[in-house]
């Protein structure tokens, strides 16, 4: 089976629209939904953020359920849902949660990833348990502090 990432541009490219819409545009109907509902008046950053944490728990919930094998699992608010739905309810929301807040501080959610595509670009690290860890991370976690003796 082929990878995400080793599949070529074009169907990368594809994988992005959804109901005959594009990313940006997308983008576009939730930032108007966000207006229209009152949110971008009302909400502040901090709070924003902290619905995108609530979003992300969300994810860690039925990731883990995927990872115990459960087709469908009971959520924290007690309903019993799909586990790849949930993960896709999941993704969905915290997109949507990160365009807002994005919004809110008057930035654009492209140049916010082209940023960080700039910079892990250039980034080097490992896999270690299932996770890129940055070589700066790992030279830290094994840095020795030489030991002072005292005289």
């Amino acid at each position: 089976m082929t990878q995400f990432w080793q599949r070529p541009t074009e169907l990368l490219r594809n994988t992005i629209k959804t109901n005959k819409m594009n990313y940006q545009e997308l983008e576009l109907k939730v930032i108007e939904w966000a207006g229209d509902k009152g949110i971008l008046a009302k909400a502040t950053p901090r709070a924003q953020a902290s619905k995108t944490n609530e979003e992300v728990n969300e994810l860690l919930e039925a990731v883990y359920a995927q990872s115990v094998k459960l087709e469908t699992f009971i959520n924290s608010k007690g309903k019993k849902v799909n586990t790849q739905e949930e993960i896709k309810d999941a993704l969905g929301d915290i997109l949507v949660t990160i365009i807002i807040g994005a919004e809110l501080q008057g930035l654009s959610l492209m140049d916010c990833l082209e940023s960080a595509y700039n910079v892990i670009s250039k980034r080097t690290g490992k896999m270690i348990n299932g996770q890129f860890v940055k070589d700066s991370e790992i030279d830290a976690s094994f840095r020795v502090e030489p030991i002072k003796i005292e005289e």
